[in-house]
């Protein structure tokens, strides 16, 4: 029978007490694979010799991870947790655990921002395509002609109209990064989603999204575009 295999440990005060607890992943790893299953985040108080065990809500995937910091500004470091998926689309599952009122609650749901955020991508002429974001509401205009000839012309004629619509879109969350932006000891995050043209290799930049906590819930606090430079002669 698998066996649950400790897989990271951190220490530090995820209860607010003042003692550093103890903070591990566990997981069941396939046999011949990297591929974990069962991943389960256990907090140690060190305290009260207590302990939580939270399952994951996607609780399969690769190299999960572990950071400690304060998302919520209390003083108090919160929990974030992140696992590759593994999919073709470079996704992730991503985690806000924060302790309150003895005990963990989730307070950053990869399947919940993946619902919130929508956008569309569309191929326009003249070697155009458009990002719209629904909210924040925000339009985003992306050069195609660093893509190349060969790219172009399937896609486009001579004159630059299309040769039939085409539309992209952007992926779930590829990325989430704690970045202390304003250097006051609370961390922000870094939402990143790629977006993607005809196929999810295909890749036209990122959206980044940078969440904020509001004493209820991360919100969209700024939201930005970002692309690959073309290759300077």
């Amino acid at each position: 029978m698998d066996e649950k295999q400790v897989i990271q440990v951190h220490h530090g005060d995820v209860t607010g007490d003042r003692v550093p607890d103890i903070v591990y992943l566990t997981a069941v790893q396939t046999a011949g694979s990297s591929f974990l299953q069962q991943i389960t985040l256990v907090v140690q108080d060190r305290r009260t010799g207590g302990s939580f065990r939270l399952l994951l809500p996607e609780n399969t995937g690769y190299n999960p991870t572990v950071f400690l910091g304060d998302f919520t500004g209390n003083g108090v470091k919160d929990i974030l947790v992140v696992t590759d998926t593994g999919g073709s689309g470079g996704t992730v599952y991503a985690y806000v655990y924060s302790y309150a009122g003895g005990r963990f609650y989730l307070i950053f749901d990869t399947a919940l921002f993946n619902k919130q955020t929508q956008y569309s991508v569309q191929y326009k002429n003249d070697y155009k395509a458009e990002v719209t974001s629904r909210q924040p509401a925000k339009r985003y205009i992306l050069d195609l002609t660093t893509k190349g000839a060969a790219y172009l012309n399937e896609i486009y004629n001579p004159d630059g109209t299309l040769k039939q619509p085409v539309e992209g879109w952007v992926s779930p969350l590829s990325g989430l990064y704690p970045i202390d932006f304003d250097r006051n000891g609370v961390y922000e995050l870094n939402a990143w989603q790629g977006i993607a043209g005809r196929y999810n290799a295909d890749r036209l930049g990122y959206v980044q999204n940078v969440l904020k906590w509001n004493e209820r819930a991360f919100q969209i606090e700024e939201q930005y575009v970002s692309i690959w430079g073309e290759e300077k002669e």
